[in-house]
Order: C-alpha cells, then sequence, then structure tokens
C-alpha cells in the first residue's frame, strides 16, 4: 500500500500541503459586479488553516483572491500560510518593467516581501514573448522578489525545453484527474527527469465527480451551475460522454463504499498516489462550502492493487482528452466554461512584425541577428505560399533549448508557426519541411520532436546531417506552407 503524506517539499524551503485550497471560485463569487465582504470572506480561511491545510492557490485574475489571502496571511503571521499565486498576462510583448510592476502588483495585494511561488501561463509558444517574461521573472527571482517559479497549463515538451533552456521551475499546475489523463505519461516523465512537481487541478471537475451526480440527467455545459462545471462538463462531453461518465462514477462509488469515504476522497486519493504529483488543488467557496473534514480523509485513505485495477478498467473505457496539457487554452477544442477564449483573451497578436513591399510580398522579421548579418527574412508570404528560412534556436542573444536537441527542435518548430501565423497561416498549412542536424546521433530525438508537433499534418519531409554556422546550435529547419485560398487567408 502507499501512504500518503499531508506535506511535500516543492523545494528545500517550500513545504505545502498536499490537499491545497484553490480561490478560484472567488471569481465565480464576484460573477456580474457582485461584491464580496473581504474581512469576512478572510475569515473563513480560518478554519482550513486550523485543519492543518495552509497552502492556498490564486491568481491575479480571480477576483478578490489575492486581496482576501493577503488580509488572512496579515492577520494569523506570515510563516502560519503559503500562498501561491500566477501571473496570466494578455498576449504578446512585454517589457521588463510591465513584468516588475506585474509582480510588484501581487506583492501589495498579498502584502508580502517575497512571494512564495509565482506560476506562470503563456497563451502562445509561437509567441517568443512568453521566453522573454519568464527570464525577467527570474531575474525578479535572483532580485528576492520571488522564492521560487513555477508554471502553469505547460505541456511536456514546454517545460522540458524551459529546464533546459536555464529556467529553474519547481512545479505546472496542470488539468489533471480520472477524466483527464493527459500528464500521466510524457509529463511525469519529464517531471520525474527534473524533479519538478504536478499541482493537479480539476481533480473533482467542479464538483461532478461525487455521489450527487449519479443516475442525474445530463445537463448541457452551458446550463451547468457554476464556471467550473460549465468547463468541466466539455471535458466530460470530449472523454466519451455522459453515459460512460455515469459508468465511472458508479465505479468509484464501489471502491468507495469499500473504503467507507466520498467518490471525491477516492478520486482525488487516486491522483495523489500518482508519480510526481506533490498537491491537489480542491476549490473552495468560501463562506458558502468547505468540504474540510472530507477533503482530510482522502489523507488517510490507501487504495490497493484491486482498487487501482477497477479504476483503470473504467478509465480504459473513456476517450482520451485531445492534445497536451494546457492545450484546452490554446487550440480546439477548447475546454474553457465559455467553449471558447472569449472570457479569457480578445485576441492573439501576431508574433513577429510583418513588413509588405510594393510588390506586394510580405515578410515576418523575427529579430535574430543572423536576418541583418544575411539579409533575409524569417518568412515571406507570396500569394498563398509562405516560405520560412532555416531556422535555429536563436532568440535575441540566447540559445534556447541548451545541449538538448528535442528542447531546440521545439523552439524552431514554435519559430516557424510564429512565422507563419504572422503572415496569416497555421502550422496546419505546412507542406514541407527540411531538417539539419548537428550531430548524427541527434536524429531520432529531433524527428520525434517533428513527429509530436506535425502529427496529423504530414507533411513532405527530408532530414540529412550537415554543419550548422553558429556555437551550440543541434538543428535547423526550414517550412513551406500553403494556404488554402478559399480559407480567407
Amino acid at each position: 500500500m502507499t501512504t500518503i503524506s499531508t506535506h511535500t517539499n516543492l523545494a528545500p524551503d517550500l513545504k505545502i500541503s498536499r490537499i491545497l485550497t484553490g480561490l478560484w471560485q472567488i471569481a465565480d463569487m464576484e460573477r456580474d459586479g457582485r461584491q464580496i465582504d473581504l474581512e469576512q470572506t478572510a475569515q473563513h480561511m480560518r478554519p482550513y488553516l486550523a485543519a492543518g491545510l495552509s497552502t492556498f492557490d490564486m491568481a491575479d485574475h480571480y477576483g478578490s483572491a489575492e486581496l482576501i489571502a493577503g488580509k488572512f496571511r496579515q492577520e494569523v503571521g506570515a510563516d502560519q500560510v503559503q500562498l501561491l499565486t500566477k501571473w496570466v498576462p494578455t498576449p504578446g510583448r512585454h517589457s521588463k518593467a510591465t513584468v516588475r510592476e506585474a509582480v510588484q502588483r501581487a506583492l501589495d495585494r498579498l502584502q508580502m516581501e517575497q512571494l512564495d511561488l509565482l506560476q506562470y501561463h503563456a497563451w502562445n509558444y509561437a509567441d517568443p514573448a512568453w521566453l522573454d517574461d519568464l527570464f525577467w521573472l527570474q531575474e525578479l527571482r535572483e532580485e528576492g522578489l520571488i522564492r521560487h517559479l513555477g508554471l502553469t497549463n505547460f505541456d511536456a515538451a514546454h517545460l522540458n525545453l524551459v529546464i533546459h533552456s536555464g529556467i529553474r521551475v519547481v512545479s505546472n499546475q496542470i488539468s489533471y484527474s480520472l477524466i483527464d489523463q493527459r500528464a500521466a505519461v510524457a509529463m511525469t516523465q519529464v517531471c520525474r527527469e527534473h524533479g519538478i512537481k504536478i499541482l493537479a487541478f480539476g481533480t473533482l471537475a467542479g464538483g461532478l465527480l461525487t455521489e450527487k451526480w449519479i443516475d442525474r440527467p445530463e445537463i448541457p455545459a452551458n446550463e451547468m451551475t457554476t464556471w467550473s462545471q460549465m468547463k468541466y462538463k466539455r471535458f466530460i462531453d470530449v472523454a466519451g460522454g455522459w453515459k460512460v461518465f455515469q459508468s465511472l462514477l458508479k465505479t468509484l462509488e464501489a471502491v468507495a463504499r469499500k473504503h467507507q469515504v466520498s467518490i471525491a476522497n477516492v478520486a482525488t486519493g487516486y491522483l495523489l498516489q500518482q508519480p510526481e504529483v506533490g498537491g491537489v488543488i480542491i476549490g473552495a467557496r468560501l463562506g458558502l462550502h468547505q468540504h474540510i473534514e472530507n477533503n482530510l480523509r482522502t489523507l488517510q485513505l490507501q487504495l490497493d492493487d484491486e482498487d487501482r485495477k477497477e479504476i483503470q478498467t473504467s478509465l480504459n473505457r473513456l476517450d482520451p482528452i485531445p492534445g497536451h496539457c494546457g492545450d484546452e487554452y490554446r487550440r480546439p477544442p477548447f475546454l474553457t466554461a465559455s467553449g471558447d477564449l472569449s472570457h479569457h483573451i480578445a485576441k492573439l497578436p501576431p508574433p513577429y512584425p510583418v513588413q509588405e513591399s510594393h510588390s506586394g510580398r510580405q515578410k515576418a522579421l523575427s529579430g535574430t541577428v543572423w536576418e541583418d548579418l544575411a539579409g533575409f527574412s524569417r518568412a515571406v508570404r507570396v500569394g498563398n505560399r509562405i516560405l520560412v528560412s532555416g531556422t535555429t534556436a536563436t532568440h535575441g542573444d540566447r540559445l534556447i533549448g541548451g545541449n538538448d536537441p528535442a528542447a531546440q527542435t521545439h523552439f524552431v518548430i514554435d519559430k516557424i508557426a510564429g512565422a507563419i501565423q504572422s503572415l496569416g497561416g497555421q502550422l496546419e498549412d505546412v507542406v514541407r519541411t527540411r531538417i539539419f542536424v548537428q550531430r548524427l546521433e541527434d536524429w531520432e530525438a529531433v524527428a520525434r520532436a517533428h513527429g509530436q508537433r506535425f502529427a496529423g499534418i504530414q507533411p513532405a519531409n527530408t532530414l540529412v546531417r550537415a554543419d550548422l554556422v553558429g556555437d551550440g546550435y543541434l538543428v535547423e529547419m526550414e517550412a513551406e506552407a500553403v494556404l488554402d485560398q478559399d480559407s480567407g487567408n
């Protein structure tokens, strides 16, 4: 049997409770202009701390959550609680000053001199502005404004890229539940390799993974009561629908009865026993619903091999959630409360500046020194064709991905995608790629990264070994895209 510990170390100097209290529902409670009393709501955090649940998770966009948590921390003492927050910036480029302002705003709202953990979200990997943000955040960590950096909604490939680029992170907060098993393989492997902990949210699917939903008639996502239920009903829809979800619930009910606990205990306990999961985040509607005693029972639950086998059999009936961790915020199907990104962002700006010549040609420039030195564009659009130059893992004066060929390849493909996006296309429009590797032994890692990113697209491709210009570059790639003339691009 596996013993579930009550706390875990994200870092030697950051110990958190394994069940974290999520404050995202503060925003839902303030929906439609409703106001909540900050002082009174802060008092509703006391029972969690008294029960040993000392860690609270929030974000800059969770309504008044940071203000409430800051008030509570001042009342109970700075050493009594751990406040984890996130910065979810608007898409596009920011300045170093803007990044500092975001961190200072969180410090002010939380009434802290140093953030325990700041978790960063990137909207569009094809826009390298997210890397600039992270490098600046690392500088602020070194300055002492941030104790530790984490990520949120990153996929395994880009988590690996971040680490190999020299950015120190201790955690990645992602959707991970019995319904959503995307993190079970690649993400777990990357986290194990680099000593990163997963902070799992969505483990109770907005409360849908509970007894109250057994044999209940199906409700469309947009008719659910809370934002969380709207969101996770969409997960259920793509995982096979209400009927297969009911089958999962009944399996969990049988396991729960065996151990005399709740379905929520089983769903949470199963996740806590997964490798590399440092903690699960369970949302709280402060002052309305606590479920503290029920949450604590999870920490005493020990699932045996028979339990896990029965649960796995039920999970095998579900359809896999499409894409990679975090894709629900980056590509269709958007598994959000609204089913799109309308309540998150207005639009994605083009990753690179575009210039148009008198002949009607358009060119995208990524700004690397090589473009000025050798007199070329990152990509050129002529009619419905986009031609992307040989591209390496260069960003400004940095080499991204370190000495890891897969990490470099993913960033190269990000740059290619950014150039194509800037000129009105998308990666799915690519019909031809050519890959050049510095070391023949890297061919498989590079090819697998290419296969991961171009799965389902499958352009014509050539891979050869060649000496590359520039120290440290392991892979170079060029691409050609053809846009559908009927698409309006």
